[in-house]
């Protein structure tokens, strides 16, 4: 497969590279949705309690719909005049660390609420469920962006990100384990071929979970250090996550914790459900001497959908990020050639949960990609 990028290449000075530029600041957006619902909900006399599912119906809802009244974006930077220029600008990591004081203080402002506004159970089951979507979108999305980075504070930053949603494991085993495994039998994160989300969730929480340790405690032995030791960096990250909890206890009560804990499910469920999109049906062809071919943008789904690229730090343009994992977000390339996605990731997440209305969307698209090689979907698929 032909891996120069064939959409059109424009300027950094063209006005669509400037609003893309500008435009990143809605990453910070999901967080605002929290206190819009409270107020909301607080000016219908506090009786509706269905407004704390606002945030999931703005998310799966009207964010789709505007994807498609907005359309796409097929345009990339200059590879040579202006991609080194916008890797070097300041203002695309700003945003991203700006996301961490952000979600901080978000999330304590949702503990706060949960454990004294007046809400019914299924008041409080919608805003452990919005604050999770608020959570998955920013603090998973922007750490996976940072984690990926080599500079100390971006790190640092991503893996306190990911803290916050109690799934630091992801740290450890994306880097060293998905992008290693993607799109083969060894890798959690890769779905197969007419596997359903629910098959390929519990899945994906238990072996990336234990990956993570395992590929922490192979790093320590090869300085004969045992896993549980104070340099195994989960350990760090875990305890951060709970010294979290312990905090938001003691502030709010067992309703602060049970609030840390259970928006933290519904933040790392909501990534294991776009790693399920992302490479659904989508392997690398095992080569005669056993390894499998090299990762290349044809083994992840792409999406060029211009609003939730920008919602996402062009996480959709994930055919590029894994044949280059350290490319910055901001100079991600479209490929014309990667399979792609008939919607942004907001609208596959609904498909993905409704497995009849998932295969039937999906499931031609893939066989036409392997069109020719249908044994591919079988044999080669299973693991």
């Amino acid at each position: 497969m032909n891996q120069e990028a064939t959409a059109q290449t424009i300027s950094a000075d063209d006005w669509r590279m400037q609003l893309k530029k500008y435009g990143y600041i809605i990453v910070l957006i999901p967080a605002i949705l929290f206190p819009i619902t409270f107020f909301f909900w607080e000016a219908t006399g506090s009786q509706h309690d269905i407004w704390w599912y606002f945030p999931i119906f703005v998310v799966f809802g009207i964010i789709p719909l505007f994807d498609h009244l907005i359309g796409k974006d097929p345009f990339n930077p200059n590879e040579e005049v202006d991609v080194p220029r916008m890797a070097l600008e300041k203002w695309y990591p700003f945003l991203t660390i700006m996301t961490l004081p952000v979600m901080a203080a978000t999330i304590a402002y949702g503990a706060a609420l949960f454990s004294s506004a007046e809400v019914g159970i299924f008041g409080k089951i919608g805003m452990v469920i919005s604050m999770g979507v608020i959570g998955g979108i920013v603090c998973i999305n922007v750490g996976h962006e940072l984690i990926h980075k080599d500079s100390t504070l971006e790190q640092w930053t991503g893996g306190l990100l990911l803290a916050l949603v109690t799934y630091a494991g992801f740290k450890v085993e994306h880097i060293r384990g998905h992008h290693v495994h993607v799109s083969t039998p060894e890798d959690a994160s890769s779905s197969r071929y007419n596997q359903t989300l629910y098959q390929f969730l519990p899945h994906a929480y238990f072996h990336n979970f234990m990956n993570a340790w395992s590929l922490e405690a192979k790093k320590l032995a090869r300085k004969n250090l045992p896993a549980f030791h104070w340099k195994n960096e989960l350990i760090w990250w875990y305890s951060i996550s709970f010294l979290t909890m312990v905090v938001f206890a003691a502030v709010w009560g067992w309703m602060g914790a049970v609030f840390f804990i259970a928006q933290s499910f519904f933040a790392f469920t909501l990534l294991e459900i776009v790693n399920y999109i992302e490479h659904y049906g989508l392997h690398r062809r095992k080569l005669e001497n056993g390894r499998y071919e090299r990762t290349t943008p044809a083994h992840s789904w792409n999406s060029n959908f211009l609003l939730t690229n920008l919602f996402l730090v062009q996480l959709q343009r994930h055919s590029d990020h894994h044949a280059n994992p350290k490319r910055r977000y901001q100079v991600l390339r479209h490929f014309d050639e990667s399979p792609q996605l008939p919607s942004g990731y907001a609208g596959m997440v609904v498909l993905a949960v409704i497995p009849s209305l998932w295969f039937k969307v999906m499931n031609p698209r893939v066989e036409a990609y392997y069109k020719g090689e249908e044994h591919q979907l079988t044999a080669e698929q299973k693991g």
